[in-house]
C-alpha cells in the first residue's frame, strides 16, 4: 500500500503539469479593426492572383457550328462587395459577393461555309467566392494556414462579338459563354488555394520563431498552441523566452500568471510578461556577460583620488611603487536581474559585487575591498515599428560591506561617487545595447503606428495600429528570391 501511495505522489505532479498548458511570455491580439485593415491589402493580393490565372483553350462543336477559343486573359476585376471576419475557433472567412471579372480571348468560328476569327471581350457577372482559412501551429511553432476551403460560382457570362459575322453568331454565343463560365469557375479556387497554402504560408514563414538575438542570447517565439479565434479577435500565445546560446537548455521556468487582454480599441495588442524580460536577464547572466571592468581612462580622476584617500591606511602598508599603481574596479552581477511590472511602472533590481583593486605593472591585482551593490533602475519599454526597445535609468543605489555593519557605515562617503560612476559609464553602455531592440513576432511588411504603452500587474501591454511598409506581394517575392534570408529578419540585438 505504501509503495502505491509513493508511486501516486511521484506520478500525480507530472500528470497535473502535463494537463495544464504552458504559460505564454508574450501574447498578441489582432482585433476586428486590425483584420479590416489587413483586408484591403489582402483583397489586392487576391485580385493579383485571379488576374494571373491560366485558363485552358476550349474547342467543340454543336451540329454544323464549330468553335475554338484561346489566349484567354483576365483584364479587370471588381471585388467591391467583400467581407473578412473571424470565425470561432480557428478560422478566417473571406466572402466576396457580386464581383465581376472581365477577360478577353481569341475566337475561331465556323458555320457551314462561313469562317470568322477575332477578339472577344467577355465578362463574368455575379461572381461569388467564399474561402475559409484554417489556422494552426506547425511543428516548428509557427503560425500556418493548414487548410483552405473554397466555393466559387458565376451567375452569368456575357460575350461581345465583333467582326462581319457579329449578328450571325450572337445567338450561338451561348455555347461559348457556357464553356467559358465552366472553365473560369474551375480555375478560381485552385488559384486561391495556391495563394493561401503556398504564398501566404511563405509570408508567415518570415515571422521569427527561434533566432539569435546577438552573440550571446537568442529568443524563442514559438507558438504554445493553435491560435484562439473569437468573434472579435485572434489571440496567439508565444513562448516569449530568451535563452543563452552557450547553454540553450538552461532556461528560466515561467511561473508568471496568464496574460489576459481585454482591450479592442486598437488594431493590435502585445502583452509582455515579467517573465519575458526576466528570461532575457537570466540568459545574459548565464552567458557571463553581465560584468564590467573600469580602469585607465574610464576611471574618473576625482573618484580615484577619493578611493585613495579612503584606503589611505591600507596603501601605506604597501611598497610605494605598488601603492601608486592605477586603480581598477570590477563590477560583476551576482544574481540574474529581475523585472517588476506594476501599474505605476517597470523597475529592474540588480545585485552585484564591486571589487576594488590596485593594478601594478606586474599584472598581479591587489584587492583593496569587496562590497555588495544593490540598485534599482527604472525601465521604459516601447515599440518602434516592430522593434521592442528598453531604456534604463538609475534611481536607487546603495553599497554595503559583507564583513560588518560598521564597515558598511564607513562606505557611505563612497555611495554618491559610485552612483555617479554608474550613471556616467554603465547605464550608457546598457542603453546603447538595448536601443537596438528585438523584433516582435509579426510578418515582414507590417509596422506599428500610434503606439500606446500601459502597465498592469505583472505585464506590459502595447497597443497600436498597423501600417504596410511593403505589400504582401513584395514580401513574398523577396522571400521566394532568397528563401534563406527571411526567417530571422530585422534587428538582432536586445536587452
Amino acid at each position: 500500500m505504501a509503495s502505491i501511495m509513493n508511486l501516486l505522489l511521484f506520478v500525480l505532479p507530472v500528470v497535473i503539469s502535463a494537463s495544464h498548458p504552458a504559460t505564454p511570455g508574450c501574447r498578441i491580439r489582432i482585433t476586428s479593426k486590425g483584420l479590416q485593415f489587413v483586408k484591403h491589402e489582402g483583397l489586392k493580393f487576391v485580385e493579383e492572383e485571379l488576374e494571373n490565372i491560366t485558363i485552358p483553350d476550349l474547342s467543340g462543336n454543336e451540329g454544323r457550328f464549330y468553335y475554338s477559343i484561346s489566349n484567354v486573359r483576365v483584364t479587370h476585376l471588381q471585388l467591391h462587395f467583400s467581407e473578412l471576419w473571424f470565425q470561432p475557433h480557428k478560422q478566417l472567412v473571406l466572402d466576396i459577393n457580386n464581383a465581376s471579372i472581365s477577360l478577353t480571348f481569341q475566337r475561331e468560328l465556323m458555320y457551314w461555309l462561313f469562317y470568322d476569327a477575332g477578339l472577344i471581350n467577355a465578362s463574368a457577372e455575379g461572381v461569388h467566392i467564399k474561402t475559409e482559412l484554417d489556422l494552426t501551429r506547425d511543428q516548428a511553432g509557427r503560425l500556418k494556414i493548414a487548410n483552405l476551403s473554397c466555393e466559387a460560382s458565376i451567375n452569368r457570362m456575357q460575350a461581345g462579338f465583333s467582326g462581319t459575322l457579329k449578328r450571325v453568331y450572337e445567338f450561338l454565343g451561348t455555347f461559348i459563354t457556357t464553356g467559358m463560365r465552366f472553365l473560369l469557375n474551375q480555375q478560381i479556387c485552385p488559384a486561391l488555394r495556391h495563394a493561401g497554402l503556398v504564398l501566404l504560408n511563405s509570408l508567415l514563414h518570415t515571422v521569427p520563431v527561434r533566432n539569435a538575438v546577438d552573440d550571446y542570447i537568442g529568443i524563442d517565439y514559438s507558438l504554445l498552441s493553435d491560435p484562439d479565434v473569437s468573434e472579435n479577435s485572434l489571440d496567439m500565445d508565444f513562448k516569449g523566452m530568451f535563452f543563452s546560446r552557450s547553454e540553450p537548455n538552461d532556461t528560466l521556468p515561467n511561473l508568471a500568471p496568464s496574460l489576459h487582454i481585454k482591450q479592442q480599441e486598437r488594431m493590435v495588442y502585445i502583452a509582455l510578461s515579467e517573465y519575458f524580460f526576466d528570461s532575457a536577464m537570466y540568459a545574459y547572466y548565464r552567458s557571463g556577460v553581465l560584468s564590467l571592468d573600469i580602469a585607465g581612462e574610464q576611471m574618473p580622476k576625482d573618484l580615484e583620488v577619493l578611493l585613495r584617500t579612503y584606503y589611505f591606511g591600507a596603501l601605506m602598508l604597501l611598497d610605494p611603487p605598488v601603492a601608486e599603481s592605477p586603480m581598477r574596479l570590477e563590477l560583476r552581477v551576482s544574481t540574474a536581474p529581475r523585472f517588476t511590472i506594476k501599474p505605476t511602472g517597470t523597475s529592474v533590481t540588480v545585485n552585484a559585487i564591486l571589487n576594488i583593486y590596485l593594478d601594478p605593472p606586474d599584472g598581479q591585482l591587489i584587492q583593496l575591498s569587496s562590497m555588495t551593490m544593490e540598485s534599482r533602475l527604472n525601465a521604459k519599454v516601447f515599440l518602434k515599428k516592430t522593434t521592442l526597445q528598453v531604456q534604463l535609468d538609475l534611481r536607487r543605489f546603495r553599497i554595503y560591506s559583507n564583513k560588518s555593519a560598521l564597515e558598511s557605515l564607513a562606505l557611505i562617503p563612497l555611495q554618491n561617487p559610485l552612483k555617479t560612476l554608474l550613471q556616467l559609464t554603465v547605464i550608457p553602455v546598457l542603453n546603447e545595447r538595448t536601443k537596438r531592440g528585438v523584433r516582435i513576432p509579426l510578418p515582414d511588411g507590417l509596422d506599428f503606428t500610434r503606439e500606446t504603452t500601459t502597465h498592469h500587474a505583472g505585464f506590459i501591454l502595447i497597443g497600436g495600429d498597423l501600417h504596410f511598409s511593403k505589400s504582401l506581394r513584395e514580401v513574398i517575392e523577396e522571400y521566394r528570391a532568397s528563401p534563406t534570408a527571411l526567417p530571422s529578419p530585422g534587428p538582432t540585438n536586445t536587452i
